[in-house]
């Protein structure tokens, strides 16, 4: 697999991280560095064409990227816990340093926990803030000054910018990506963009039923790289595939050509199908094409495989509710409006902390598979991040930990 990638980071880390990546076959590494994390997003925004996938040297430069929604290719960030964690303790202990005593920010308490607890190394006064979104630097300082003041030996920290901050008040060390953990990192990317690529391939089929012909149809087909043919009477199909449909409905969450073509036509209704094969994709959009038919004059919805149907535009009026915003949501992704406030009360909940399919099954007393189901609305619609697979402890399938953002 040849692939260019994009290595985001502060100054003294992206060289050390791209070094490592180009060892790989295939892969080429273009570097960009900031001179403070907040400049990430910009960076990512203005050489979003010139990768094919983003690699972080950090969790906080890729959660202001994701955060600030400019990324738009696949993207990972290099985690700091296991060997880079414990390459820290190991540095620490040479110095004379108590290890036992340390304030540590943005990896959580449970990931620090397990690395320290693998080692040996007791935890009881070992203090963390883990990186959520909005942190600002200046906040994590005042975490550490509070720490050292209350005992903490070392102040341990992710951030270039706190550690400039800090270095000149306190004992504080650096965490720096080891080998293995950017090689770790560069596996799961490679992966993603592998996969990323084959999805992007996926055959996708739309069926656009125009009240009075196809004016302004074949321009906005063409937007989709895609070829249009006549299916039915007033009813006509749209060939592309899923990657242009995926740009060209912001990551499927709008369709701007809706309101373009219902300028011209009292009815519009579009549904796009996304299969296995031509068959399954447009059984879909069938599917697609019906429920569009349902919302209202103007609609376009996008049918998938697993039951799921998500409205990509419409011109119906907001529906009459104190919270138009979960209404709009409910008929985005097919949910009820009383499952989303339950959903919503379940996230503020947990907080920071990630919830598995179960707890959410639990918490909204159904099946897991119902909840799968709704998580994976909830992911196609941006109001959900997939962070990965925990084991459930037996050999059943594992539980997959998602972070709600609804």
């Amino acid at each position: 697999m040849s692939i260019e990638i994009g290595v985001v980071g502060p100054h003294d880390l992206v060289d050390d991280v791209a070094t490592t990546c180009e060892e790989q076959p295939g892969v080429t590494v273009r570097r960009f560095d900031y001179d403070h994390e907040s400049q990430a997003p910009a960076i990512v925004e203005a050489h979003a064409g010139q990768v094919e996938a983003w690699l972080f040297t950090g969790v906080v430069p890729y959660t202001l990227a994701r955060d600030a929604n400019v990324l738009n290719r696949p993207a990972i960030f290099v985690d700091y816990t296991g060997a880079t964690l414990l390459q820290a303790a190991v540095r620490l202990l040479r110095d004379g340093h108590d290890v036992t005593r340390v304030s540590i920010d943005t990896l959580t308490s449970t990931d620090v926990n397990t690395t320290f607890g693998e080692a040996g190394l007791p935890v009881e006064h070992v203090r963390t803030l883990p990186y959520r979104s909005g942190l600002a630097s200046k906040d994590v300082a005042h975490f550490h000054r509070r720490q050292r003041r209350a005992g903490a030996e070392v102040a341990v920290t992710c951030i270039s910018s706190v550690y400039e901050t800090l270095r000149h008040e306190m004992p504080v060390i650096r965490l720096a990506p080891s080998y293995h953990s950017v090689r770790t990192a560069l596996r799961q990317l490679l992966l993603h963009a592998s996969s990323q690529a084959q999805e992007d391939a996926q055959i996708a089929l739309g069926l656009a039923h125009l009240s009075d012909g196809d004016g302004g149809l074949l321009r906005e087909v063409a937007v989709l790289g895609g070829t249009l043919a006549r299916f039915a009477h007033n009813i006509h199909l749209i060939v592309t595939t899923r990657g242009p449909l995926h740009d060209a409905t912001a990551g499927f969450t709008t369709l701007p050509m809706l309101r373009r073509l219902a300028d011209r036509h009292d009815t519009v209704h579009i549904g796009f199908g996304l299969g296995r094969s031509a068959a399954e994709a447009e059984n879909l959009a069938r599917r697609a094409l019906s429920r569009a038919r349902r919302v209202g004059s103007a609609a376009a919805v996008l049918s998938l495989r697993g039951d799921t149907d998500i409205v990509l535009e419409s011109t119906a009026p907001a529906l009459p509710t104190p919270d138009v915003n979960l209404a709009v949501i409910a008929q985005r992704v097919g949910l009820s409006v009383p499952t989303l406030l339950r959903l919503r009360e379940v996230r503020h909940a947990a907080g920071t902390e990630p919830l598995t399919t179960r707890e959410v099954a639990d918490q909204l007393n159904v099946q897991q598979r119902t909840a799968r189901r709704m998580l994976h609305r909830l992911e196609l619609a941006g109001l959900a991040e997939r962070l990965g697979n925990l084991s459930s402890g037996s050999s059943g399938r594992p539980l997959t930990l998602y972070r709600l953002t609804l």
